[in-house]
């Protein structure tokens, strides 16, 4: 009798939540163990969480069924692309489920005539130039981590990269995307149209961070590789001097498709890591790229290297071949990593700033590491004022570590005075998030807290990431509105 009452208790016992899971996909795909959910338990910001179980879907239809029985369970969630975020968005808090995209990698279908390619959460940005390189082909935007980055991860940020002066952000380079919302229900936004219509839906996710639901597939617009490039090497005395021909350039006509900046300190670095011949006694080196038809390219590169040397550069070196060229970007690509050989770990913000105010932001940053006693690195797309300030540091030194989120609090601070915004391209997430109050008013965050309620009621979908709490209040909506709402 006892032997029986056993196992009724066994057949009847509920199945615990990796158990349901694991029904729904694989015992591989399902990650219950405490050391394996800590890998996921960050990204590549110094922000810590705490990730729940953690599920690897591989298609769309997955996808679905993970998020109807997390709503059955009462589980927030917060999708993951690689885990190379810099501002805490992908940081599970409070137990959360994770799903991990990282195994949805195929590219779907390619449109040479439009041309276009729709592609899956997991597939890296480099992989998509890569599968369509034999069509003349390429995807425009390139973070410094594109070898590592997943376009699901880009598209959440609205990531941009050093040439995206010219060709625009990831929001210029999505034409679609498909959605998983917080119920389950799967949506299509935006299209391959020159102009969709009805509101642009495919424009609020892009840059949403996951708060709106889960991009499962994007249609991402695919743009043919330039006839000529020439890349010129710049540096400078002086960081002014520096700033002052990034805007001088702009000014005079020249929109390249990348300027680059990289500070004494950042060139020192980076040099030792790739030995690409950069000029280490120099304040300030610009990476300058043109691109295009040969006449266009040889005018706008002659104009830019008179514009830089009436500026106060130094000296003026051309990219003599292919192999050159790779090198030197290889070395700006590379500025994060090399900061390893100052310090294990590194804090970073992306604050933008108008151009003209370059060099006194560059300043007021160099006094902030000497007033806490940090090393900050500069390296940044300086086109269009993305700055990229490093702070090097130890993350095992409590006492350093709260130096460095003070610096780094005081760096955006110092940028919003200047009339620049919190991001361009690394998002919000949980690092940026409070300081939203300093860039929006009441209105603004009420208006998007009620943008995001109406895809996700419910507030499952990446919760506390870039809307501090309170954004939705009663007292931020004109009297009119709050009569509707009531009536």
């Amino acid at each position: 009798m006892t032997i029986l009452r056993r196992r009724r208790a066994r057949a009847t016992r509920p199945l615990s939540a990796a158990e349901r899971f694991r029904a729904v996909l694989s015992d591989e795909r399902v990650v219950d163990s405490t050391l394996e959910r800590r890998v996921y338990s960050r990204d590549g910001s110094i922000e810590f969480g705490d990730a729940g179980l953690v599920v690897l879907p591989e298609s769309t239809e997955e996808v679905v069924a993970c998020v109807r029985l997390a709503n059955e369970l009462g589980l927030d969630i917060v999708p993951r692309g690689s885990g190379t975020g810099l501002a805490g968005g992908a940081v599970p808090l409070d137990g959360s489920l994770v799903i991990a995209l990282s195994r949805m990698t195929r590219v779907l279908e390619v449109d040479r005539d439009v041309p276009c390619a729709w592609v899956e959460p997991g597939v890296l940005n480099l992989d998509i130039s890569t599968a369509v390189a034999h069509l003349g082909l390429h995807y425009a935007p390139d973070p410094s981590s594109q070898a590592a980055c997943s376009i699901g991860g880009n598209v959440g940020t609205n990531a941009g990269g050093p040439h995206c002066l010219s060709y625009g952000v990831t929001a210029q380079h999505v034409l679609a995307v498909e959605v998983v919302l917080a119920d389950g229900e799967v949506l299509r936004l935006g299209g391959t149209a020159p102009d969709p219509p009805g509101y642009d839906l495919r424009g609020m996710v892009v840059g949403s961070e996951g708060t709106l639901g889960i991009v499962t597939a994007t249609c991402v617009r695919l743009t043919r590789n330039p006839a000529h490039v020439r890349t010129l090497l710049i540096d400078f005395p002086t960081i002014r001097s520096a700033s002052d021909a990034v805007s001088g350039i702009i000014a005079g006509g020249v929109v390249p498709a990348a300027i680059e900046l990289m500070d004494r300190a950042t060139t020192n670095a980076v040099e030792q890591f790739v030995r690409a011949d950069l000029p280490i006694d120099s304040a300030a080196v610009l990476i300058v790229e043109v691109d295009g038809d040969e006449a266009a390219v040889a005018s706008q590169a002659e104009s830019a290297a008179r514009i830089a040397s009436e500026a106060g550069a130094l000296a003026v070196r051309t990219a003599q071949d292919e192999r050159q060229r790779a090198l030197w970007w290889k070395a700006r690509k590379s500025a994060f990593g090399a900061v390893a050989r100052i310090a294990p770990n590194y804090f970073l913000h992306d604050c933008v700033v108008p151009r003209t105010h370059l060099a006194e932001i560059l300043e007021t940053i160099g006094q902030i590491g000497a007033r806490h006693d940090l090393q900050i690195l500069n390296v940044f797309h300086a086109g269009d004022g993305n700055l990229h300030p490093l702070i090097a540091f130890d993350l095992r030194d409590a006492e350093q570590l709260e130096r460095v989120r003070r610096a780094g609090d005081e760096i955006v601070e110092a940028c919003l005075a200047a009339g620049g915004s919190l991001s361009g391209e690394h998002g919000v997430g949980i690092e940026k998030r409070d300081f939203m109050r300093l860039a929006f008013g009441p209105l603004d965050l009420d208006a998007q807290a009620r943008a995001r309620d109406a895809f996700d009621p419910v507030g499952r979908m990446n919760p506390h990431k870039i809307l501090p709490e309170g954004s939705r209040c009663a007292e931020a909506v004109p009297p009119s509105v709050a009569r509707r709402d009531v009536g």
